[in-house]
C-alpha cells in the first residue's frame, strides 16, 4: 500500500539486515566496482538501451578529502522538481538515497532507442558536477560513501562527477539490475522485440498491467531493485547515489505509487530522480519513504510481495 504523506518524519537509525526471507543477495546483484582506466562501452548504435553488449568491470580508488562547504547556486538545466524535494529531506540521522537518472546526454536517432555508447554531453558534465557540488554543500548529509550505478557508461560518468562536485570519490559498484531493461523482465531477447515494436512508453505501461509475457510481474520487479536499495544502503548521515535509465525509473515509480498507467508527463527527466530511505527494520516488514517530485510518499515492502 502506497500513502502519501503530508511532511517527512525522522527516523530510527537502521542497521543493515543482509539476511531475510529473499536472502543475501546473489553476485550478478552486488556488482563489482568500476575501472575508470576502461573504455566506454560500446553497443550497437540505434538499439534500446537494453541491447546485449558485454559489461565491464574493475576497481577504483576510494580515497579523497572533502572539500569545504562553500554555497553554490542552483545549478542550471537542473529539472525544477529537485529542488523541491530537497525542501521535504529529514534529518541528517538517515541514510539517504538519491536514486536517480544520468545527467544530459546525446540524443538517440529519434526513434526513441538510445544506444548504450551514448554519452554524456559536455553540458551534462557539467551539470551532473554542479549538481554533486551543490547537494555536498547544501545538504546536512555527507556524500563521502560507495555508490552504485549501471555499468552503462553515462551512469557510471554521472555518479563519477558528482561525487567529484561533493569532493569526494569513493567506490561507485557497477549494479547490472541497474541496466535496462534490470529488474523488469525475464526474457531480454522478447523485451527488447517488444520495446522496438511498441516503443518506450508502452512497453512500460505492458509491465504495470502485467500484460507483457517477457517481464517479470510489476511488483516482483520492483520489489527485486527495492531490496537491492536497501541492501546499499550507506551509513547514517550519508547521501549515496543510484544512478540508472529512464524507463527502470518509470517502472518503478508507477509501481510504487500504485499507477497502472502512466504518461510522458510522468517520465523521469536526465538528472531527475527521487530520494529515499527505510525504517528500522526487516527488509520484509520494512516501510520505504520517497520523495519524487516534491511529495513524500511511504510504500510498505509487504504490499510488493507476491504470494
Amino acid at each position: 500500500m502506497t500513502k502519501k504523506i503530508n511532511d517527512t518524519t525522522k527516523s530510527p537509525q537502521l542497521e543493515l539486515n543482509t539476511e531475510s526471507k529473499f536472502g543475501t543477495i546473489p553476485n550478478n546483484i552486488v556488482g563489482t566496482a568500476i575501472d575508470e582506466s576502461k573504455q566506454p562501452l560500446k553497443g550497437q548504435r540505434f538499439q534500446p538501451e537494453f541491447d546485449d553488449s558485454k559489461l565491464m568491470s574493475g576497481t577504483v580508488s576510494n580515497t579523497s578529502n572533502r572539500k569545504p562547504p562553500v554555497r553554490t547556486p542552483a545549478p542550471a538545466h537542473l529539472p525544477p522538481s529537485m529542488l523541491h524535494s530537497v525542501k521535504h529531506l529529514p534529518n541528517s540521522d538517515e541514510r539517504l538515497i538519491l536514486f536517480t537518472r544520468h545527467s544530459l546526454r546525446e540524443p538517440s536517432n529519434g526513434k526513441g532507442f538510445a544506444s548504450y555508447d551514448l554519452p554524456l554531453t559536455p553540458r551534462g558534465r557539467v551539470l551532473a558536477k554542479s549538481w554533486g557540488r551543490w547537494l555536498g554543500d547544501n545538504l546536512p548529509y555527507s556524500m563521502d560513501t560507495h555508490s552504485i550505478a549501471s555499468p552503462i557508461w553515462r551512469c557510471v560518468d554521472t555518479a563519477k562527477l558528482m561525487q567529484e562536485g561533493a569532493g569526494v570519490s569513493q567506490p561507485i559498484v557497477h549494479q547490472p539490475l541497474l541496466v535496462e531493461p534490470g529488474s523488469l523482465v525475464i526474457n531480454a531477447k522478447q523485451a527488447n522485440e517488444e520495446f522496438k515494436k511498441i516503443g518506450a512508453l508502452n512497453f512500460i505501461n505492458a509491465f504495470l498491467q502485467n500484460v507483457s509475457s517477457s517481464t517479470k510481474p510489476a511488483k516482483q520487479g520492483a520489489l527485486d531493485l527495492l531490496f537491492l536499495l536497501y541492501q546499499c544502503q550507506p551509513q547514517p548521515g550519508h547521501l549515496s547515489l543510484a544512478v540508472s535509465h529512464d524507463t527502470l525509473l518509470a517502472a518503478f515509480l508507477g509501481v510504487m505509487l500504485q499507477s497502472k498507467e502512466i504518461t510522458w508527463d510522468d517520465w523521469p527527466k536526465m538528472m531527475e530522480g527521487m530520494f529515499l530511505w527505510f525504517d528500522n527494520k526487516p527488509f520484509e516488514e520494512a516501510t520505504a519513504n520517497l520523495i519524487w517530485r516534491g511529495e513524500n510518499f511511504q510504500v510498505s515492502t509487504q504490499s510488493l510481495i507476491v504470494i
